[in-house]
């Protein structure tokens, strides 16, 4: 049994994720969260309290962390008495903390793949640049390191385990679908880290096509869909997570992402990636400033989390399978609605940022009571998915399921 979690990240997602964990002290007991800004870290505690969301009595405290530092998030690690990490800050410092879960024994969860910050799109599959090369240190060392259990990646591979698992014989096509039908009242702004948000669109888009890689430009192959609540919408294949380890261990020889897109996006991504302003590369100003673009239309754009109270409307992410099951063709659509006023009812942050905490919230869970505690690293779909799954229907994202027999809510 492993208790008391470390929460690495100040944002909307870090925000979801402690409101989560209180929601749950019982069993994850003593939360510690901390990010460069302590401020915004004691802004989340201050929530955490005005809410009421601790379930029962117990300690939750605000760190500074600079996680780059490896030996100082070793420090915070053992200080708070941590058996559980989850990581929900920039994806640039995902393998500094997966260096102190080793060093310390700490279980490691992120909810996205790493990145340096001077590469952008590296080959394919991504999880081999990085994570992957650590897989032996944490298997010797028995580290449960559990990549990628946001929502996308996390719940939706979730999701392509159970469909592969109990609704088909032989799976050919596993297409992600992520559609955020939701409107903040801002000119422009991206629902999560600028930064981050933009480097997955601006390099090469990365499908897992006839098993093997395929190379296509973004916003280049679209496809409609008329989904459950959110209708009609137009999603376009993008690179992303989940395909590089989907495509490596299930058997599927199409893997795809796609997420939609509004056509006043796509018109000032244009834009900005014509002028050069989406560049991760250093330029020099006529004062002899040295800039990152990149850096620069972050700082300008709204705070992702400053977007919750105005949110509304509902987003709707999931997987379309196909494959053969009793030697005939079959379609099944695995997804989840949710509402972006009604995460910040609960939490405070709007629905995208609820999506993306909550899963690592309900995996620290089955870490801590033992059901995942694998004592090495996985992906998630090399876990068990329906106790993740019937967690999450619990904790406020529950998943549907529409096939031939209709459109229903998952079971267990």
């Amino acid at each position: 049994m492993k208790k008391n979690v470390l929460i690495i990240g100040g944002g909307g997602v870090a925000r979801v994720v402690a409101h989560k964990c209180a929601q749950h002290n019982d069993t994850l007991g003593n939360i510690a969260i901390a990010s460069r800004s302590v401020a915004k870290c004691d802004d989340i505690v201050a929530s955490v309290l005005d809410k009421g969301s601790m379930k029962v009595e117990g300690r939750i405290q605000a760190f500074a962390l600079d996680a780059l530092d490896v030996p100082a998030t070793v420090k915070l690690i053992q200080d708070t008495e941590s058996q559980i990490v989850i990581n929900v800050g920039s994806a640039f410092i995902n393998m500094s903390v997966l260096e102190a879960c080793i060093e310390t024994g700490a279980a490691y969860l992120d909810t996205a793949i790493h990145e340096e910050p001077e590469k952008i799109c590296e080959q394919p599959p991504w999880y081999a640049n990085y994570e992957w090369q650590r897989r032996e240190r944490c298997k010797d060392n028995g580290i449960t390191a559990i990549l990628g259990v946001g929502f996308d990646p996390g719940v939706v591979n979730a999701y392509a385990a159970l469909a592969y698992n109990d609704y088909f014989d032989s799976v050919s096509d596993i297409d992600i679908i992520d559609i955020n039908a939701g409107s903040h009242g801002k000119y422009f702004a991206t629902n999560f880290d600028p930064e981050i948000n933009f480097r997955e669109f601006t390099g090469r888009v990365y499908s897992w096509q006839n098993r093997q890689w395929q190379e296509n430009k973004m916003f280049e192959i679209s496809r409609t869909d008329d989904l459950p609540v959110v209708g009609k919408q137009t999603a376009y294949m993008t690179g992303h997570d989940e395909v590089h380890s989907l495509s490596q261990n299930l058997d599927v020889p199409n893997v795809r992402f796609w997420m939609g897109f509004g056509e006043h996006y796509i018109n000032v991504f244009t834009v900005l990636k014509s002028l050069g302003l989406l560049s991760e590369q250093p330029v020099k100003t006529a004062e002899g400033l040295e800039v990152v673009p990149l850096k620069v239309v972050k700082a300008v754009l709204p705070d992702p989390s400053s977007l919750a109270p105005e949110y509304t409307g509902k987003t709707c992410i999931g997987d379309v399978v196909k494959g053969i099951k009793d030697g005939e063709e079959k379609e099944v659509f695995i997804y989840n609605v949710a509402d972006h006023k009604d995460a910040y009812n609960e939490v405070g942050s709007q629905g995208i940022s609820y999506t993306a905490g909550v899963p690592p919230v309900a995996a620290a869970i089955l870490v801590a009571n033992g059901t995942w505690d694998a004592k090495e690293m996985r992906n998630v779909e090399q876990l068990d998915p329906k106790p993740f799954l019937g967690l999450l229907n619990e904790m406020g994202l529950p998943t549907r399921i529409k096939d031939e027999n209709g459109d229903r809510p998952f079971t267990l």
